[in-house]
């Protein structure tokens, strides 16, 4: 299971992600083998274009799995700043901070297109597997 992020999602409604990637993506979408969670969601619905986009992506993505955040959730997300902190890259995103702390916490990886993951698993002690939509720099 996966959850996903926003450097994915929005690469693969703009046909950025080469065919054969985006295909498999689709397939396990339709598996319900991907998951959102409230932070992904959140950026999602800032990168609508309109209310009718909005309105459109959020059914969609309604019907996915759904990682809830709780205390324990929340108390990761600090735990790892912390911890990126120590080592001098405290200033990573705080929405991908709480989607890896999701995945963690769900034993799920991140499917995505943003370099934070691979600091993220790299420096802190949250695991999950960090899974690119694309090779780094091809997109």
């Amino acid at each position: 299971m996966l959850l996903i992020d926003n450097s994915a999602w929005s690469r693969l409604l703009s046909g950025a992600v080469p065919q054969v990637r985006a295909n498999v993506v689709v397939e396990m979408l339709d598996a319900d083998e991907v998951a959102t969670c409230l932070p992904f969601l959140l950026e999602a619905g800032y990168s609508a274009r309109s209310a009718a986009d909005h309105e459109q992506s959020m059914d969609r993505l309604g019907t996915l799995p759904s990682v809830s955040i709780d205390s324990e959730i929340e108390a990761t997300a600090r735990k790892a700043q912390r911890e990126l902190a120590a080592v001098g890259h405290h200033r990573l995103s705080p929405i991908d901070l709480m989607i890896a702390a999701c995945a963690h916490e769900a034993e799920y990886g991140v499917l995505h297109y943003d370099r934070d993951y691979d600091v993220i698993a790299e420096h802190t002690s949250l695991n999950f597997e960090s899974l690119w939509v694309a090779p780094s720099g091809t997109l």
